[in-house]
């Protein structure tokens, strides 16, 4: 049965969102080193291998990045291809399940291009046995036709440069990371650099913000620039709202504070599994310490989202802390959820 035109309008409005969020974050992306804030260090030694490289009129050697989601790994290996003057070709390694996707892949490169592995932690072993060879002689050797008749070819592949990035270094194999030229590790940013991250965005989005604003936002952000410029954006939309009549649209305190209620994230950027991790430790198991598996399962989550997605932060914040017996709250953690529980219901600390 046709759907009613009420129902394709939402879902072609749903569409839009998503695309012009994409696009706004294509415009937030940095294009240039100037403009791409933070990570010193990093940015020091990717300039150092390229210039070499251009000296001696060769690809630069292959790089592997890993890091927390959202701090910019996409974002290097992008600025990297611009310096080299290469094409840049992205693909996630869970789409290539087969040998043969890789090898359509790679014969399809040209001199100087840069591919892009997201996600190299979950490359299929078929696929990885490819990069091999492709790595160490620039070539992949791959079999045509079945039984009898099937005979190997090899195809001689042009001067690339592989970047490959993780968020489990851990994951990816020691034949796989052995072969990388350079591997640099994405760390945390610094609150001024979040600060002048999200003073730019908000200049490209066409919003101002005050500086009580920004702090908040660079507090809630977690240390990470996605965070922060989605945190803008909402923060945008809410001003605009707020302050349809007003040309300029202006974020302040009470904007920032409305984007955390419609985020659902309270000021040091938990979210409700953070807390909820928490208060299981806290609650259930008297503080800790608690193994991983029993934690897993009192929460009903996978034991490799917690590792990955929600214990990094807490311990960066010292709220969480892994001991030889397990997990443990620390009191930071159990002051702040005493506060925000008092902020909710103030009766019960009377």
């Amino acid at each position: 049965m046709r759907r009613n035109s009420q129902e394709e309008n939402k879902e072609e409005n749903k569409f839009k969102d998503k695309s012009a969020d994409k696009s706004i974050d294509l415009m937030l992306r940095p294009s240039s080193w100037g403009e791409y804030i933070g990570q010193k260090k990093i940015k020091s030694g990717l300039k150092i291998i390229i210039e070499a490289a251009g000296k001696r009129e060769e690809a630069i050697d292959h790089l592997l990045f890993y890091g927390q989601p959202g701090l910019g790994k996409t974002t290097l290996a992008i600025l990297v291809a611009k310096e080299t003057r290469g094409n840049f070709k992205m693909v996630s390694a869970p789409n290539l399940s087969k040998s043969g996707d890789l090898i359509a892949l790679l014969s399809n490169l040209e001199e100087r291009d840069v591919l892009f592995i997201d996600e190299a932690h979950r490359l299929h072993p078929a696929v990885e046995e490819v990069f091999y060879s492709a790595i160490d002689n620039r070539k992949i050797n791959f079999m045509v036709g079945k039984g009898p008749a099937s005979r190997m070819l090899s195809l001689d592949l042009p001067s690339f440069t592989l970047i490959a990035a993780t968020t489990r270094v851990n994951l990816v194999s020691a034949p796989l990371r052995s072969r990388f030229g350079a591997i640099f590790q994405i760390d945390y940013y610094e609150n001024n650099d979040i600060e002048a991250i999200i003073e730019r965005s908000a200049e490209i989005l066409g919003v101002k913000i005050d500086k009580d604003a920004t702090r908040m936002i660079v507090r809630a952000s977690r240390f990470t620039p996605r965070l922060a410029n989605r945190i803008l954006k909402r923060a945008r939309d809410i001003a605009e709202v707020k302050n349809s009549k007003i040309i300029t649209k202006i974020i302040d305190r009470q904007v920032v504070l409305g984007t955390f209620d419609l985020l659902g994230i309270d000021e040091l950027g938990l979210e409700i599994h953070d807390r909820k991790l928490l208060e299981t430790i806290i609650k259930k198991f008297r503080g800790g310490p608690v193994g991983i598996s029993a934690l897993a399962a009192a929460l009903g989550e996978e034991r490799g989202a917690i590792e990955e997605v929600y214990e990094p932060y807490l311990m960066k914040i010292n709220f969480l802390q892994r001991t030889p017996g397990g997990r443990t709250a620390t009191i930071e953690a159990r002051d702040w959820l005493d506060a925000a529980l008092y902020k909710i219901n103030p009766s019960l600390y009377n």
